[in-house]
């Protein structure tokens, strides 16, 4: 058997996968965040360690487990402190709280880097954060021996070994290089080295076993980012497929024959060979519903409740139109400035037409990224959807209507623990390639196909989508 472990933004989940890439068991933990001043983001490591520890418990009978593979929300700062220790019932490494990738405190650290490597860096990316941190919180920056992850912290508290995981051997562009670190005045020595997916970090410590009743001594394999083992995680791995990794945000992933160069993506080398994936990485979709359902006063309704409010509007919400951008936005605009912004109120707005007009909003993100990737002469064919959005059949429909695409949902939606199985059984060479596995262990359920009469309407919203963010573009700098 193999566990796979994922720290997401509000839930960190673990699965044990049998021979058969059938799941066993399932346990999801829910995380808090902490929303402070200045745009920060934070979370305490320490939760993260008390759930790693609830998943190991609940598993801990089944002495069969081969490996353990861990990924998690990316991009993530870990400033950790000490090596890990006993605390209580878990295993924890002092640190200071990590930022998550919504925090928006190194916006003019991200700057002054895009202009030092010549192309754009955001503000949420591991180096930004750390420079921040350095200038800002000296006494924390040198108490700091690591920088790590989420799904790196945990890694450490497995094997007490750090790593880096490099999730293609291409992108050190979006991490750092010695001579980058050097320029900025930042200690070479705080930054682990990098591994990649598939690579062995290092074996379950005694201490880890002992405390967490996981066999001592099986190895533990670097995984990555939720946005790359997700790929793996629902088959994407010929060209034209698309991995859709919905969630608190989302991630669009395009499997090409070639690089589609241009900053308003993220183009790397795809985890099955010779491909490349193409990225783009919308802020808050999820996240924007969540937030809608809250502002409603439905906080009390289930997710099926609302989405079945948002269906009693009709498509296209009458001309209602809303930009998620609640967090700034990366793709494809990469403005840490835009703002979420409702157009076209009238009298006759309902509930119902915003809810639905929020939801659209999503869609129209995906499709805004989709179109981009065509453009620059990539082709999308088809939609594969995973996360917890996944589960709404309303909500999967809705993103076939927007993009005109055919979309299907895995039969386990949480890719990327099936991801993280797919790597950790190439690892332990059942299979020959991570292709090989990801075919012969992911398994699609539902499909859904576009509906014909929702493509002028659709087509037409993205443009309004577009010019409302053209027209009120720089508006938003400094709070105007």
């Amino acid at each position: 058997m193999v566990l796979s472990i994922d720290i997401g933004t509000t839930t960190c989940k673990g699965a044990l996968f049998d021979h058969a890439g059938k799941l066993i068991e399932l346990v999801k933990i829910p995380l808090s965040l902490l929303a402070l001043e200045q745009g920060a983001r934070e979370a305490d490591p320490r939760q993260w360690s008390q759930a790693v520890a609830t998943i190991c418990q609940q598993f801990a009978h089944h002495r069969d487990i081969r490996a353990v593979v861990v990924s998690g929300n990316g991009p993530t700062v870990v400033p950790v402190y000490e090596e890990p220790q006993v605390v209580g019932r878990i295993v924890h490494a002092p640190s200071a709280n990590a930022r998550l990738w919504l925090d928006r405190r190194a916006v003019d650290e991200a700057a002054e880097i895009s202009a030092r490597v010549g192309q754009f860096v955001d503000a949420s990316f591991v180096l930004p954060q750390v420079l921040h941190i350095a200038r800002m919180n000296p006494a924390m920056y040198e108490k700091s021996r690591w920088f790590l992850s989420s799904f790196e912290y945990v890694n450490y508290l497995l094997t007490n070994e750090v790593a880096t995981i490099l999730h293609a051997e291409d992108a050190k562009r979006w991490y750092w290089t010695d001579e980058l670190l050097y320029a900025l005045s930042l200690d070479t020595a705080k930054f682990p080295p990098f591994k990649k997916p598939g690579d062995l970090v290092g074996t379950v410590t005694a201490l880890a076993a002992k405390t967490l009743g996981l066999p001592q001594g099986i190895p533990v394999f670097a995984a990555g980012p939720d946005f790359l083992v997700s790929i793996l995680g629902c088959a994407v791995v010929e060209p034209g497929m698309v991995c859709d990794r919905s969630g608190t945000s989302e991630g669009i992933n395009l499997c090409t024959n070639r690089p589609l160069d241009d900053n308003r993506l993220m183009t790397y080398l795809h985890p099955v060979a010779p491909y490349y994936n193409v990225s783009g990485i919308i802020s808050t979709s999820g996240k924007a519903i969540g937030w809608i359902k809250k502002m409603m006063g439905l906080e009390e309704q289930s997710f099926d409740t609302l989405y079945a409010m948002m269906a009693e509007a009709p498509a296209g919400s009458e001309g209602l139109l809303f930009l998620p951008y609640l967090s700034g936005e990366r793709a494809p605009i990469w403005d840490p400035d835009a703002r979420g912004v409702f157009t076209g109120l009238s009298l006759a707005s309902t509930k119902n037409h915003l809810l639905r007009a929020v939801a659209e909003g999503v869609c129209l993100a995906i499709y805004d990224v989709i179109d981009v990737m065509e453009e620059l002469g990539g082709k999308v064919s088809a939609l594969r959807i995973t996360g917890g959005p996944s589960e709404s059949a309303f909500l999967n429909q809705l993103k076939a209507d927007v993009t005109g695409r055919p979309v299907s949902i895995p039969v386990v939606g949480d890719a990327e623990l099936v991801g993280s199985m797919v790597i950790g059984r190439t690892a332990l060479q059942d299979f020959h390639s991570f292709a090989e596995a990801a075919n012969q262990l992911v398994a699609i359920g539902r499909q859904y196909q576009p509906k014909a009469d929702s493509r002028l309407l659709y087509d037409e919203a993205l443009g309004r989508y577009r010019g409302t963010y053209g027209n009120l573009k720089g508006m938003w700098r400094n709070g105007v």
